[in-house]
């Protein structure tokens, strides 16, 4: 999909948005299991509201580890400490139901040629808005969300809270960015900063700094615009796992099939599909056979082969033939088995996907070229 002029508007949360949180905790619980033992079947849900945190799900593992200590670390890092913020993380009540994986669902995943955990449309997508060939109203938007993780571990920055939010309305001219429209972004903050001395904050340390040119003399800022932000996080708002969908891929750029990423293990094809179309996407544009390129995966569960890939480009390309011409194999390439080898997706690398966004992030196994 591209916008060939006119506005778009993505958003992003910080690490310390209720669902954030959520995701964050499933997230670090699955990497724990794989720590221990890399074949792990997990499906872990969590919420969380006010002093009340729920770990519910399916969990089939030879590890042995303290959920709740999993859980408290996770609120630690956020900056969650002595309830300041609205969560004391050593009085919040914790409660598990957890159960193990499905048998007949088991059966399906746990072959040599491992089939679908579920059946489910993926999508994966590229541009050459960014370097990081992502768009760039959500790739901004989480550069807004960064500088706010970063400047809260600052003196300059210490009366912000973990809860945040951004948006951020790029204008398109003849397919490409051209600017900034608008920004907004508001952040929980202690009653001791003022609001307007809030409002420098977030345009002069967060806004300039992550926008960097892309802001104009015609760029309109909304900071804090409902005023004070005292009361957040999970005090304020519900979490659960699985409620940024939008957040954690395109922001709205392509479409979505629907499934969440985190507290899965990567026979989810939920998961290491939509990994895996990314990566087949951005190949498509770093080749330069694209401007743009979305690809769209489904699967049946149980079922290794996948039962489409199609792709998404501009008039007379056609990736899946020039994949053949190259000799390459595209539903061997997407076959479960052979995405969780070839991205390495047994080992514990998902805690870090759960915070800005799992694609445009570098370090990320499905963000590299792919060797087919």
């Amino acid at each position: 999909m591209q916008i060939h002029s006119g506005l778009f508007t993505s958003e992003s949360v910080s690490a310390g948005h209720p669902d954030k949180i959520c995701d964050q905790i499933s997230d670090a619980i699955l990497d724990t299991c794989l720590a221990q033992d890399p074949g792990s079947r997990v499906a872990m849900e969590t919420a969380i509201k006010g002093d009340l945190l729920c770990l519910i799900g399916e969990l089939t593992t030879l590890a042995e580890f303290d959920f709740e200590a999993v859980a408290r670390d996770v609120l630690r890092d956020i900056g969650h400490t002595d309830g300041r913020w609205g969560v004391d993380t050593d009085r919040i009540r914790i409660v598990r139901q957890i159960s193990h994986q499905s048998p007949e669902i088991s059966s399906g995943v746990s072959q040599d040629d491992t089939g679908a955990g579920d059946q489910g449309i993926m999508f994966g997508f590229a541009c050459t808005d960014t370097p990081e060939y992502m768009p760039l109203p959500i790739q901004l938007s989480h550069q807004l969300m960064r500088q706010h993780h970063a400047l809260r571990r600052t003196p300059v920055g210490m009366l912000l809270g973990p809860d945040a939010k951004s948006q951020v309305t790029v204008r398109y001219k003849g397919g490409r960015p051209q600017h900034v429209s608008h920004v907004v972004i508001s952040s929980q903050h202690s009653p001791d900063l003022a609001i307007e001395d809030l409002r420098e904050m977030l345009r002069e340390e967060i806004a300039r700094p992550a926008l960097g040119g892309w802001i104009t003399d015609e760029t309109v800022f909304h900071l804090n615009p409902a005023g004070t932000f005292h009361v957040g996080g999970p005090q304020s708002d519900a979490g659960l796992t699985g409620r940024k969908i939008i957040v954690d891929t395109y922001g709205g750029y392509a479409r979505h099939g629907g499934g969440a990423f985190s507290g899965k293990d990567a026979t989810k094809v939920d998961r290491s599909g939509a990994y895996a179309a990314r990566q087949l996407a951005k190949d498509v544009v770093a080749r330069g056979w694209a401007q743009d390129c979305e690809v769209r995966v489904a699967y049946a569960i149980g079922v290794a082969e996948p039962i489409e890939i199609s792709f998404n480009v501009e008039r007379g390309v056609f990736p899946a033939d020039l994949y053949r011409e190259c000799g390459v194999n595209l539903p061997e390439l997407m076959r479960p088995r052979r995405i969780i080898d070839r991205l390495g997706l047994t080992r514990p690398c998902f805690r870090k996907t759960a915070s800005f966004g799992h694609f445009g992030q570098a370090g990320f196994s499905w963000e590299e070229g792919l060797a087919a």
